[in-house]
């Protein structure tokens, strides 16, 4: 079993680190991930800027780049082979709700999902690391209960159901305390706080993005609810972002205006 590992916060953060020592004992893994803190960079690649891949002293590998450059770069020609799975993170801070559209953490798992192997998102609840080695097992536990149904992929298996990408939130709890797993929808969030100006050494203007908002949807069912209750959820994402049930509604507009010319 071939495991890609990737992250937002850059390859010394605790929680890659913690990720790897735990799933290193399960499976063949390697390191690719960003050089510096690359939160909120959602599925961005960098198209004009040349990246360099460097090696750390642990046997890391870390790029100048985005989280998403990461894993295009590992699966299109550095790692030389395709691994049975991408897992990003384990992020420093929360990835529910609407975060996932921002999240680099979750950009680095679907941009493997793009390339149609199954991944997965890691994330921890609160920031600041606590509990890290029990987020790390949970996330191996996971994983282990996956492996079975990876395997039977990599042995060249009829698959029965499309790779999936799937975005996991751990609450920074004690092990004693993590009441299990539960599947959830993503909740949703209100609006970001307003953004912060400060006035710089020269007298201009700067601006910096506020924090994220409360969580507005919150209710059972939700990630938000589940984590609050001492679950680790997990929300199966998809990429297609197609508003089906309008498309009815939007043929009449397009139709009219065909009728027109």
């Amino acid at each position: 079993m071939k495991i890609l590992i990737c992250n937002d916060d850059g390859y010394q953060a605790s929680g890659i680190v913690a990720l790897y020592e735990a799933l290193k004992t399960i499976a063949d893994v390697e390191v690719v991930a960003p050089e510096h803190n690359n939160s909120a960079k959602s599925n961005a690649l960098s198209l004009h800027t040349p990246m360099y891949v460097q090696t750390a002293a642990n046997g890391f590998r870390y790029i100048n780049g985005t989280p998403a450059d990461c894993v295009h770069i590992a699966l299109t020609g550095l790692l030389g082979y395709r691994p049975d799975l991408v897992v990003s993170g384990i992020n420093n801070g929360a990835n529910m709700g609407d975060d996932t559209i921002y999240s680099g953490t979750v950009g680095a798992a679907m941009e493997g999902y793009l390339f149609g192997i199954p991944a997965i998102a890691f994330s921890q609840t609160e920031k600041g690391w606590a509990h890290i080695d029990v987020a790390a097992q949970q996330a191996r536990n996971l994983v282990q209960q996956l492996i079975p149904s990876l395997e039977s992929l990599a042995e060249g298996a009829q698959p029965t159901v499309p790779p999936w990408l799937l975005n996991v939130n751990i609450p920074n709890l004690p092990a004693g305390l993590v009441e299990g797993f539960r599947v959830c929808r993503l909740g949703r969030r209100h609006a970001a706080e307003r953004v912060i100006m400060q006035t710089s050494p020269r007298g201009e203007t700067m601006y910096w993005i506020g924090g994220a908002g409360q969580a507005k949807e919150a209710g059972e069912g939700t990630d938000f609810h589940a984590t609050a209750q001492g679950y680790v959820s997990i929300t199966p994402l998809q990429v297609d972002l197609t508003d089906h049930e309008r498309l009815p509604h939007w043929a009449q507009t397009a139709a009219k205006l065909s009728h027109k010319h």
